[in-house]
């Protein structure tokens, strides 16, 4: 009976001694979970992002930080993860003032890229260049905020050489294997491509298309045609 007595005191102590420790394991790590959220709140903008500030200054332009408002949470979440990524620089910055959308331009449309920014199209004119200017990104993003805006709406492309601007003639929605919209156009244009609707759980049926064409007759457009492009 001793035997049993030491046994049982034995097996009790060892008991208590594991739940010390998984106990002090759990407040440790809900401790340092908090540590860390808390400094990654108190990170300026700026910090999180040195890459693409690095790149934008190429270019003389500063990336702000996104608005999240119409954005995703899973979206967001990618766009934080990507932060963390070395992409190539920004080939422009894409503006449309009556929307606030502001966005670098990236080659490629891989997720890690559009996680970041909006993506270019290969194949088509790249930005700067006469022709048709195909730009991707996701309807959960970046490129909600295209749900807000009708035709004769302008969008602005920053380049190293200078700005063009572009004025919304068509908006329309395709199958998603109907590339004819990134085909050239009478003028330079740009083409817009996200999917449609904005508002959906799964794969999008359609793509939500946003062409614009280049106003010759503005002061951006004028200056570039004079020997910058």
């Amino acid at each position: 009976m001793r035997g049993v007595g030491k046994l049982g005191r034995f097996l009790l102590i060892s008991g208590l001694l594991m739940l010390g420790i998984y106990l002090g394991a759990r407040v440790y790590a809900a401790f340092s979970s908090r540590s860390e959220a808390r400094r990654l709140e108190r990170r300026p903008p700026e910090s999180r992002q040195p890459v693409a500030q690095e790149h934008a200054a190429r270019f003389s332009f500063v990336v702000k930080e996104p608005d999240f408002s119409l954005w995703s949470r899973q979206r967001i979440k990618h766009y934080q993860q990507s932060l963390s990524a070395q992409l190539g620089p920004p080939l422009a910055l894409l503006r449309i003032p009556k929307i606030g959308l502001e966005v670098p331009v990236l080659e490629g449309t891989d997720d890690l890229t559009m996680d970041r920014a909006v993506g270019f199209i290969a194949g088509t004119a790249r930005p700067g260049e006469d022709g048709n200017i195909g730009i991707s990104g996701h309807r959960d993003g970046f490129f909600r905020v295209l749900k807000d805006i009708r035709e004769g709406d302008r969008i602005e492309l920053v380049t190293a050489t200078g700005t063009d601007t572009y004025m919304i003639d068509s908006i329309v929605l395709v199958k998603p294997a109907d590339v004819s919209v990134l085909a050239p156009r009478r003028r330079p244009s740009i083409t817009l491509v996200t999917c449609y609707p904005f508002y959906i759980v799964g794969s999008a049926p359609k793509r939500y298309i946003v062409q614009a064409s280049m106003n010759a007759s503005t002061p951006e457009n004028i200056h570039a045609a004079k020997g910058i492009h």
